[in-house]
């Protein structure tokens, strides 16, 4: 499968302090006649005599859309209020309207192709810490995570057996042929060896996409990918938002729905043709193709259904798809001339119920269409909002909130799965984002509140792939108070409980009054005698980061490894046997995701393997920065008078690695061996991948 080559092993540790080029520039300082002034700053609590320096606030983040400081102001109480307190009657053998089974892995992430080298690794032989951590949390959970590997940046993508410096992927920025400005690509091979041995790690499987943007077919990612992915590739994408090429000035005015169908049956019969040719590969990805990824923009996907599309391409589609965000926040982005949406304005349309039902309802009738014909219904591609999201929406708690409930409302709507996007530092919706490369070696990553949406699906669903989900219509169909149950084996195991206002004084808590069977329902009573209740918690809707899922983090801006934080708090609610209720009090605002038995709770958490314990973390093995790691706070640098340093020194060095024309020892295929003295690192080999991350 072309797996990395034997390493050498490596000693644990390294008493030997290696020679390094600044160290030799300090010696040519210090002889200078008459010699230059330097300041030399020792490992704190290390050196003899040596006092620990206070460490100033880090400095103020003005760049990226990822780390935007805006907040908005949560929105006002509804008027009228609903009611605080109602009941939710279960039955105990199922429930007429459920769901078709969903799998804990319900809740995917698609990764925009041009940032999968900041986000996975930067190349097979250095995967980020972070993301494996962060994988291994929903893994822990849900069993497995699918990730798609994408976007608009596919539709232009080229392999090439190489490129500079180990790099996996090259843009090219002077050309950018969509409206996001997402740029054409060159990428090599060992993207997809690094998606293979993440997978060799955790049980990740992943869709790749077939350039689309001409007829003249490159099938290299197909055939590489099912070499070196081989059971870990799960599908093909064929088209990304064909009903925007023409918009986009991809294919000319007048092509439609029948053309998309021409060039599928083209692109199938150009597989066929290497299969004939002798190709190990095209005989099974040919039945990996999934279509038609309309954006619901120009084109319904009843247009495409209308040509015969399932029908003509049955044998080699595995799912129907389709992308689709609930607004655009295009013309402030990327200056369209459109009228710029108002975050604050748009705000409240995300804090309620409908706003679920009326992102799913044009889809209604596919999703049915779609198990008429035996095929899953996916939705690829979502996100709070196309063109990098709403800044103090996107990335606030209600975001959070947002994402729970369109994840269920779309279970609970026959989508067998839906992948939320990951863009790069331009976006504000990212689940999760790595720090800018040149601030990698002192800041970590930031997690986003989708991702804290993702590990309540996960939970929610659980790991036996029988879970069915309905939406409760409780509280008599309340916008701000939605409830779901989640049944396994006609069996309700979980109710999740949502309160999307904000109030601090804490009288707009809401309580719900669980019973299962008994009253009406003409059967037995099987109410428990308690439950456990996991909380997502925020002070408010627009509160950004520091959210708390059952008492746990991962922080604020710059500060997450992967793992999660703090004491994990399950809260155990008795319930009344007298009335046969579990009172769960869900605060504003808030979400409560009851387990109704303690089976349910180890499914969610253990895999229900009984097994128990924490998720698989990952540590540090290798860096991929060994220039200028030391940690030293922006501020207190700024200050300090060690920034003329280069003055004094001439070539003395630089941020920008060799730029300096002195090279450190080297290992394995570009592996820089050199360990850097004040740091805290140790060099090992794990299953043959060297991990790259910074403790």
């Amino acid at each position: 499968m072309g797996r990395l080559p034997a390493l050498l092993p490596l000693p644990s540790s390294l008493s030997v302090l290696l020679c390094f080029p600044w160290f030799l520039s300090i010696i040519s300082v210090l002889t200078q006649d008459p010699p230059a002034q330097v300041t030399i700053y020792y490992q704190p609590n290390k050196t003899p005599g040596a006092s620990q320096t206070n460490t100033a606030s880090t400095a103020n983040y003005t760049g990226a859309a990822a780390y935007d400081t805006t907040v908005l102001n949560p929105p006002g109480l509804p008027n009228p209020m609903p009611a605080l307190q109602f009941g939710i009657q279960l039955t105990n053998r199922g429930m007429i309207g459920m769901s078709i089974p969903q799998a804990g892995s319900f809740m995917g992430f698609s990764i925009e192709m041009s940032v999968a080298n900041q986000v996975l690794g930067k190349n097979s032989k250095h995967i980020q810490v972070p993301f494996l951590n962060l994988m291994s949390n929903l893994v822990k959970r849900s069993g497995g995570v699918h990730i798609r590997v994408g976007g608009n940046t596919q539709e232009f993508a080229e392999m090439v057996p190489s490129l500079p410096n180990d790099r996996i992927i090259l843009k090219d920025t002077t050309n950018t042929n969509n409206p996001t400005q997402t740029p054409p690509l060159e990428y090599t091979p060992d993207l997809l060896y690094m998606m293979r041995n993440i997978s060799d790690f955790l049980n990740i499987r992943w869709y790749l996409g077939i350039p689309f943007n001409d007829t003249n077919w490159r099938l290299q990612i197909a055939e590489r990918g099912e070499e070196i992915l081989g059971d870990y590739l799960l599908g093909l994408q064929a088209g990304n938002e064909p009903d925007l090429y023409v918009r986009h000035g991809h294919r000319p005015q007048g092509w439609g729905p029948s053309d998309f169908l021409s060039e599928m049956q083209s692109l199938v019969s150009a597989i066929q043709n290497s299969a004939n040719s002798g190709s190990p590969y095209a005989q099974k990805y040919q039945r990996l193709l999934i279509g038609p990824n309309v954006n619901t923009g120009d084109w319904t996907p009843e247009m495409v259904w209308d040509t015969g599309f399932v029908d003509a391409l049955y044998d080699h589609l595995l799912y129907l798809t389709v992308e689709h965000y609930p607004a655009d926040n295009c013309a402030a982005q990327f200056h369209t001339g459109a009228t710029v949406v108002d975050p604050q304005t748009e705000f409240p349309n995300y804090l309620t119920h409908q706003a679920g039902r009326n992102l799913i309802s044009p889809y209604l009738n596919s999703s049915a269409y779609a198990q008429s014909k035996g095929k899953k219904f996916v939705l690829f591609e979502t996100n709070t909002a196309s063109c990098g999201g709403f800044p103090g929406i996107s990335d606030s708690f209600g975001a959070a909130l947002w994402g729970i409930d369109y994840a269920l409302q779309l279970a609970y709507s026959n989508f067998s799965e839906a992948l939320f996007h990951v863009g790069g530092q331009n976006v504000y919706y990212n689940p999760f984002t790595p720090p800018p490369t040149n601030q990698s070696t002192f800041h970590q990553w930031t997690i986003g509140p989708i991702y804290y949406s993702a590990l309540v699906m996960a939970e929610a669903l659980g790991t036996t792939g029988s879970a069915q989900v309905i939406d409760l219509s409780a509280n008599d169909g309340n916008d701000y108070t939605p409830a779901y149950a989640i049944y396994e084996n006609d069996v309700p195991v979980r109710v999740a409980l949502i309160n999307f206002m904000t109030d601090n004084s804490g009288t707009s808590a809401y309580t719900a009054s669980i019973s299962i069977g008994g009253g009406d329902t003409g059967q037995p009573a099987s109410t428990p005698s308690s439950v456990k209740v996991k909380y997502l918690s925020a002070s408010s809707v627009s509160q950004k980061a520091n959210f708390t899922w059952a008492g746990q983090t991962f922080g604020d801006h710059f500060t997450s490894d992967g793992r999660p934080m703090g004491e994990e708090s399950i809260q155990t609610i008795q319930c009344d046997s007298t009335s046969s209720t579990c009172q769960i009090s869900v605060p504003a605002p808030g979400f409560a995701l009851v387990f109704l038995n303690d089976k349910a709770l180890e499914e969610s958490t253990d895999g229900g393997n009984g097994e128990g314990g924490e998720a698989t973390t990952y540590s540090t093995t290798a860096v991929t920065k060994t220039m200028n790691t030391a940690t030293i706070d922006q501020e207190v640098l700024a200050t300090s008078n060690g920034h003329r340093a280069g003055d004094l020194v001439g070539r003395m060095g630089s941020t920008s690695r060799r730029s300096s024309g002195a090279r450190a020892g080297r290992g394995v295929k570009g592996m820089d061996m050199s360990m850097v003295v004040m740091g805290m690192i140790s060099i090992q080999v794990v299953g043959g991948v060297l991990l790259d991350g910074v403790w």
